[in-house]
């Protein structure tokens, strides 16, 4: 059984109250964007890899809220360290949630190296991360949401999706006005 990853992202960021988002190169952006665009989406074009310590950043700087990073395994892979500098913070608040196709999906659906073996759960857990979940089922994710949503402790959770690709929604592409609307709304809320 594998996840439908554009259903799944929609049921995360549902009822998202000020959870902020980091939502990785390519797919993630894509269906954050559809699920509705938001003010607190921080859409990351062209930084692969970086999505993770992006959210742990803002996880630092704004103990009070929820933040989630959801990004690709391409990108996860590219920034697989992130995992062993988040396990030194573990920021309760912080969220990194992986969609795991086993593709590049931006570049063409080529395998990465999860359709290989390499297991993020895994990796993440040997990293020191002691909350890691893997999930195989959309029925699943309302709990995720729930977990995410009430700040109960830090969690990794890989997802694993179902092959294909979905069609691309394309937000606002101008990193400077992305972080702009981004921090004038961020620094706003309670």
């Amino acid at each position: 059984m594998t996840i439908e990853r554009r259903r799944a992202v929609a049921d995360l960021l549902a009822e998202r109250g000020d959870l902020l988002l980091v939502a990785g190169l390519g797919s993630p952006v894509y269906d954050a964007f559809a699920a509705g665009d938001h003010d607190l989406n921080f859409y990351n074009w062209g930084a692969m890899g970086s999505a993770a310590m992006i959210a742990l950043g803002l996880a630092l700087a704004q103990p009070d809220r929820p933040v989630i990073a959801i990004t690709g395994d391409g990108e996860m892979l590219m920034g697989i360290g992130a995992f062993a500098t988040i396990a030194q913070h573990r920021p309760p608040n912080l969220s990194i949630v992986v969609l795991d196709n086993g593709q590049y999906a931006e570049t063409g659906m080529q395998p990465t190296a999860t359709s290989f073996g390499v297991d993020l759960a895994a990796v993440a857990t040997a990293c020191g991360l002691p909350d890691v979940v893997t999930l195989q089922s959309n029925n699943e994710i309302a709990a995720l949401r729930t977990r995410i949503q009430a700040r109960r402790g830090m969690v990794v959770a890989v997802l694993k999706i179902a092959l294909g690709d979905q069609p691309h929604t394309i937000p606002l592409r101008d990193g400077v006005e992305i972080a702009g609307r981004f921090m004038r709304h961020a620094a706003t809320m309670p």
